[in-house]
C-alpha cells in the first residue's frame, strides 16, 4: 500500500468508538495498492506503541484478507498515516499487537 495517507480531517479527535462495531461509526479511506489499484480500508482500532499511534485496517469489501498496520501521525492538524519500514519499529508494533489480539480473544 502506499504511504502518506490523510486520514482525520483537523476536527477528529479520534473519538471514534472502533469497538462497537456499528455501521454509522465505520470510518472508510481509499488506498493504493502495489498495483495502482484503489482499495477502501476501514479503520478497525487505533493502539499506541510507546509514544507513537498506529491504526489497524481492513478491506471493506474483504474483512477476511490481513489487515494492515500503519503509523499515525499528525501534520498540519491532520492525520497522516505511513508505512513502517523499521524492522525495529515493526517488531515492537507486531508484539503488542498480538498482546492485544489475545486479550481481546480471551
Amino acid at each position: 500500500m502506499s504511504e502518506d495517507k490523510h486520514v482525520h480531517g483537523e476536527d477528529c479527535g479520534c473519538g471514534h468508538d472502533h469497538e462497537n462495531g456499528s455501521e454509522e461509526e465505520e470510518f472508510v479511506l481509499t488506498l493504493t495498492d502495489e498495483q495502482g489499484n484503489d482499495v477502501e480500508m476501514v479503520l478497525v482500532e487505533t493502539f499506541d506503541v510507546g509514544e507513537k499511534v498506529y491504526a489497524l485496517l481492513l478491506e471493506r469489501e474483504n474483512p477476511e484478507a490481513d489487515g494492515i498496520i500503519l503509523r499515525m501521525e499528525e501534520e498540519n492538524e491532520e492525520m497522516v498515516l505511513y508505512n513502517i519500514e523499521d524492522e525495529e519499529e515493526w517488531k515492537a508494533v507486531e508484539e503488542v499487537y498480538n498482546v492485544l489480539l489475545a486479550a481481546s480473544q480471551e
